[in-house]
C-alpha cells in the first residue's frame, strides 16, 4: 500500500509509521513528492484492510497497491505532473503543446525550411528523427549523428527545442547530448533495457503506446522509466492495431481520459502515425484536443510526395498552419477561457 503523509507531518510521525509497518513485516521505502512524504509499504492485503493506517498521526490518505506499486499512478501522486522541455515549454500545465516536423531528417535545407514554417505557425517543439526503425533493412534508416547536428542548428535558428527517437540503449547518451527530449517509439515500448537506460538520463521522455499494447502495459512501461529515476514522462497515444484497413491504425481516444485517470502524467496524441493518411490528420487532431489531450504530434513536410519516410501522412506547411488555427479554437472552447 501507499501512504501519503500530510504536508506538515513531522519526522517523528513518519518514523513511527515506518517502524510500525516494518514491525508488521512490510518492505518499506520512503520518498518525497510535491512536499509530501510518501511511504510505500508492501504488505499482505489483509494487513492493509485490518490495520487503521489512516488514523496514524500525520497520515493524509492510504491507497492499496501491488508490491512496488506504480509511482506514475494516481494513488502515488494526485496532482498532475508538468513536464518541462528546456525553459520555454511545459507539457501538462493546461496549455496545448504541438510537436511538428518531418518524420525523418532528410537534408539540412529541407529541415530548415520545415522548422521555420512550423515555428511561424505556432509549434512548440520540433520533431525530425535521425535514427529510424524501419520494417525493411533496405529502406532509409536516418542520417544518424549528422541528423542530430542538423536538428541542433534548427533549434538555434527557430528557438524550438527538439525531440529525437532513441532505438538502442547504447546510443541514448549521445542522442541525449543533442536533443532536448527523447522519444521511445511504439516498436520499443516493451524494450525494457531501453526504458531503463532512458530513465537514467534527465531528459524528458515521450513514450508512445505499443500498437499491440493495452493501456495497463503502456503505464507499466512508463513505470520502468520513472523507477529508474526519470519522472519527466509524457504518454503518447498513437493508435493500436485493428482489423479495419481504412487507416494504418485505430486511434484509441478512449485511452486519453483513461490514462489521465490512472496516472498523473501528461498525455498527448499522434494522429499522423495513427491514421497514416493526410486527410485524417486534422479531424483526429481536433478530436484529440477535444477529449483532453495535452498536445499533439503532427508530421509536416514541404514535399510529401518525395518524402523518404511516411510522406502519405505529412501535412504541407500551409495545411499545418490552417490546422493550428482550428486546434486553438477547440482548445479555447473546451477550456472555457
Amino acid at each position: 500500500m501507499i501512504i501519503i503523509m500530510q504536508s506538515d507531518a513531522t519526522p517523528k510521525e513518519v518514523a513511527d509509521l515506518v517502524e510500525r509497518l516494518r514491525a508488521s513485516g512490510a518492505d518499506v521505502s520512503v520518498s518525497t513528492e510535491d512536499g509530501r512524504t510518501v511511504v510505500d509499504g508492501s504488505v499482505d492485503v489483509r494487513l492493509y484492510e485490518e490495520a487503521p493506517w489512516d488514523s496514524f498521526p500525520g497520515v493524509e490518505r492510504v491507497s492499496p497497491s501491488v508490491r512496488g506499486g506504480r509511482q506514475v499512478g494516481r494513488e502515488f501522486k494526485s496532482e498532475n505532473t508538468v513536464v518541462p522541455v528546456r525553459a520555454n515549454v511545459s507539457i501538462g500545465d493546461g496549455s496545448l503543446v504541438v510537436v511538428a516536423g518531418p518524420c525523418a531528417v532528410e537534408s539540412r535545407d529541407l529541415m530548415m525550411e520545415t522548422a521555420r514554417a512550423v515555428a511561424e505557425s505556432g509549434a512548440r517543439i520540433l520533431r525530425g528523427d535521425s535514427f529510424k526503425p524501419r520494417t525493411s533493412p533496405y529502406t532509409f534508416q536516418g542520417l544518424g549523428k549528422a541528423g542530430l547536428e542538423i536538428m541542433a542548428e534548427a533549434r538555434e535558428i527557430t528557438g524550438l527545442p527538439f525531440v529525437a527517437e532513441v532505438l538502442d540503449p547504447r546510443h541514448v547518451g549521445v542522442i541525449a547530448s543533442y536533443a532536448d527530449m527523447l522519444r521511445v517509439g511504439t516498436r520499443n515500448m516493451s524494450n525494457y533495457a531501453l526504458l531503463r537506460e532512458v530513465g537514467l538520463h534527465d531528459k524528458p521522455v515521450l513514450l508512445k503506446r505499443g500498437r499491440d499494447s493495452t493501456v495497463e502495459e503502456w503505464i507499466d512501461a512508463a513505470e520502468y522509466i520513472y523507477s529508474a529515476g526519470n519522472p519527466h514522462i509524457v504518454l503518447v497515444e498513437r493508435g493500436v492495431r485493428g482489423f479495419d484497413t481504412s487507416a494504418r491504425n485505430t486511434l484509441d481516444l478512449t485511452a486519453v481520459p483513461v490514462a489521465k485517470s490512472l496516472t498523473h502524467l501528461p498525455v498527448m496524441v499522434d494522429p499522423s502515425h495513427a491514421s497514416g493518411r493526410r486527410d485524417l490528420v486534422a479531424p483526429l487532431a481536433r478530436a484529440a484536443v477535444a477529449v483532453g489531450a495535452d498536445g499533439v504530434l503532427i508530421d509536416v513536410h514541404p514535399s510529401p510526395d518525395t518524402a523518404l519516410v511516411d510522406g502519405a501522412q505529412a501535412l504541407l506547411p500551409a495545411e499545418f498552419a490552417d490546422l493550428m488555427t482550428t486546434l486553438e479554437a477547440v482548445a479555447h472552447a473546451i477550456s472555457g477561457r
